[in-house]
């Protein structure tokens, strides 16, 4: 890859960090609950002195740790979502305002933040910079027992969330729904922006 090629990839992806950023701080402040990863962040903020976006910053780390340990290949793109994503989340968490305590409204925001999440995945997945890490240790656990890449990707986000429920992290309608849209609004984003996932994704 020619440096050219690497500075516009990278332009890219960084924009699709901008937009997960913006989309987790979107659910935040539906104040619905968070998807299964981000339940887990946000109860480490609970417990010790750290921001959202350090949270996100410090799990990627642990996971990407496990991810070389497992023997996943790992990318460039994969290093810079464990870092960036933090980063965008806590730069961006000022400018986008509260919505008052209006279900309907706080709907509207979470579906909001989970369609804008769909289009940052599909712009990462098109710069096809490697897995993000969450995802590398997904494709670990199901190399390695031979199981589903679903079934491996369930069981991981069912132990993060509880793990962040336990914690007091915030799980509830926000969870489910974040869980059932986000496929949808991947698929969306994909068709709009015609990207073409690979076989590694």
């Amino acid at each position: 890859m020619g440096w050219r090629r690497f500075a516009y990839d990278f332009l890219v992806i960084q924009f699709g960090f901008v937009l997960f950023g913006l989309s987790i701080d979107i659910m935040v402040r539906a104040n619905l609950g968070l998807g299964p990863w981000d339940v887990l962040h946000m109860a480490l903020t609970y417990h010790l002195p750290i921001t959202l976006g350090e949270a996100s910053i410090g799990v990627a780390f642990v996971v990407v740790l496990l991810d070389v340990i497992l023997r996943e290949p790992l990318g460039w793109g994969t290093i810079a979502n464990m870092i960036f994503i933090g980063v965008w989340i806590d730069i961006l968490k000022p400018f986008v305002p509260s919505v008052p305590s209006i279900f309907w409204i706080q709907i509207a925001y979470l579906l909001l933040g989970t369609i804008v999440m769909g289009f940052a995945t599909a712009i990462y997945i098109g710069v096809d910079a490697g897995a993000g890490p969450r995802d590398s240790l997904m494709l670990a656990l199901s190399r390695l027992s031979k199981t589903s890449v679903r079934r491996a990707r369930t069981i991981i986000e069912v132990t993060a969330v509880t793990v962040g429920w336990l914690l007091g992290g915030p799980a509830w309608i926000g969870t489910i729904v974040s869980a059932l849209a986000i496929g949808p609004a991947v698929q969306l984003a994909f068709k709009l922006l015609r990207v073409r996932p690979s076989k590694s994704h």
